[in-house]
């Protein structure tokens, strides 16, 4: 009885073994195929994703944890069979030895009898043993079919992901299409309005006297005469004309692309736009400032550096808030470091308009000169261009007026942050320059600095009093001259001046 239930179950674990066997052959083969299907989605795609990479060796970690796991298998059910094997033919021997005992005396079978059930009882737990040992085989089998479950999972996961990167890729290249071709169209719409504009600028240039132009081109535009609004209403036309079709957000974002060309001309039409005042709170709302001073930062293209200064320029005009913006983000660094590198006269010109503007702004004075504002403005003297020259006397001006309002208001004492830095000497040796509008600020600078009696001693000892002098009587404005007789007369240190002129000491 004994020996035909352990032939049952040894007959039951070489099925068993049988079947395993061709699953885990299976399995082997279902493995290779993925194999090879994994390398050629790896082939195609490896450029595409790292993400498919990752997958494919997960699941080549997959395979060989299920080979290993499959030669673990194969050795313990070979061991349990070498043991079940073994266990048989001592099971068999010791059936012989019954059959030869049963023909002893009852004593013996008695003995034989009880020596044999305690081998039958051992036999018994080491086959409940190889049972349960079996039972935890088969739970790894199951948690190997459970993994070879998820490497399928995985495997229809990533080919649902390659189909869907395809289609991801091939939408985006239809895309990145689509923009191409609207920011060629785009680039010859700017081009195009630029274009208008600058003939349309060319046109008002012809018209006028020449004292006017866009800041596009050179010199820049600073003043805003009644003559001059009448003759660029054809130049508003053309602005308008370029908002409606194009839009001041889409102007601001070509100033971003690549593109050399585009962005210049961009950056060109957003400064003809400063030069309204009505368009520059929505430049500086739709982000024109922070892009012309990263482009400022940012760019070594001296075209780029001279009409982005020129627009920044326009937008410091008049406004006090986009002048403390700009020294908030940091412009009169940038302004600065470009003056001290600059050569061209333009770029110059353009630079001393924009330090001009913020001259005129005394809430900025400190910082002003703190972020080497003043000495960049000075230093453009180098040039020795009128146009440059102009801008500088007219920030020196619009410094020493603010500077000359402090004083009288009682906010401000001390000498002069121009005479500190430097200016007297060169104010005192252009008070009298050839050109006009040299000559005008200048002495205007001259005035307003002689209006403060921490000055005076400089003043008289640089020999800018005599020039002081000259200008109360022979300047063509009456303002200037009247300036310039208010400061000697109320100047304790000039009267002492002209009374040692006029009664020197025997």
């Amino acid at each position: 009885m004994h020996q035909d239930d352990l032939g049952t179950i040894t007959h039951l674990h070489k099925q068993e073994i049988l079947e395993i066997r061709d699953k885990l052959e299976a399995e082997c083969s279902g493995n290779e195929t993925l194999k090879r299907e994994l390398f050629e989605a790896k082939q195609r795609l490896y450029e595409k994703t790292e993400k498919i990479h990752v997958l494919e060796q997960e699941i080549k970690r997959h395979k060989k944890e299920c080979s290993d796991m499959e030669d673990i298998y194969r050795d313990e059910v070979s061991e349990m069979k070498q043991k079940i094997d073994a266990e048989h033919a001592k099971s068999e021997q010791r059936q012989e030895k019954l059959k030869a005992l049963e023909k002893t005396t009852s004593e013996q079978d008695k003995k034989i009898e009880a020596r044999d059930q305690t081998e039958i009882v051992e036999l018994r737990k080491k086959l409940e043993e190889q049972i349960y040992h079996q039972g935890n085989l088969e739970k790894k089998l199951r948690t190997l079919q459970s993994k070879k479950e998820e490497a399928l999972v995985l495997k229809e996961k990533c080919h649902e992901e390659i189909k869907n990167m395809r289609k991801k890729l091939e939408e985006e290249q239809k895309r990145n299409g689509m923009l191409e071709d609207e920011v060629n169209i785009l680039k010859e719409q700017i081009l195009h309005l630029s274009c208008d504009l600058n003939e349309s600028t060319n046109s008002v240039r012809k018209g006028n006297s020449g004292n006017f132009s866009f800041v596009s081109e050179s010199p820049m535009t600073f003043s805003k005469s009644i003559q001059i609004r009448d003759t660029i209403s054809c130049q508003r036309a053309t602005i308008a004309k370029l908002l409606g079709e194009v839009g001041l957000p889409k102007i601001v974002s070509y100033m971003e692309l690549e593109d050399k060309d585009v962005q210049i001309h961009a950056v060109k039409v957003l400064a003809n736009l400063a030069a309204e005042e009505s368009n520059q709170e929505k430049i500086v709302e739709a982000g024109g400032l922070s892009s012309l001073l990263m482009l400022l930062e940012t760019t070594e293209d001296e075209t780029i550096q001279r009409v982005a200064a020129g627009a920044i320029a326009n937008l410091a005009m008049n406004a006090e808030k986009n002048q403390e913006l700009i020294m908030m983000k940091g412009g009169v660094k940038l302004l600065a470091k470009i003056a001290n590198k600059a050569e061209d006269p333009q770029t110059l010109q353009m630079v001393g308009g924009a330090l001009a503007n913020l001259c005129g702004n005394e809430k900025l004075q400190m910082r002003l000169r703190d972020e080497g504002g003043i000495k960049a403005l000075i230093g453009m003297v180098r040039s020795g261009h009128s146009d440059v020259l102009a801008q500088v006397a007219r920030g020196v001006a619009n410094f020493a007026k603010c500077e000359s309002r402090g004083a009288t208001q009682g906010h401000r004492k001390g000498r002069s942050f121009l005479i500190d830095d430097g200016a007297l000497p060169w104010i005192v040796a252009n008070s009298n320059n050839e050109a006009i509008p040299v000559t005008r600020h200048v002495e205007l600078a001259l005035c307003h600095l002689s209006s403060h009696e921490a000055n005076a001693k400089d003043i008289v000892s640089f020999g800018a009093f005599w020039e002081l002098v000259r200008i109360s009587r022979e300047c063509s404005r009456e303002d200037i001259r009247n300036l310039a007789k208010r400061a000697i007369n109320t100047s304790p240190t000039f009267q002492m001046e002209l009374r040692r002129v006029h009664f020197p000491r025997g």
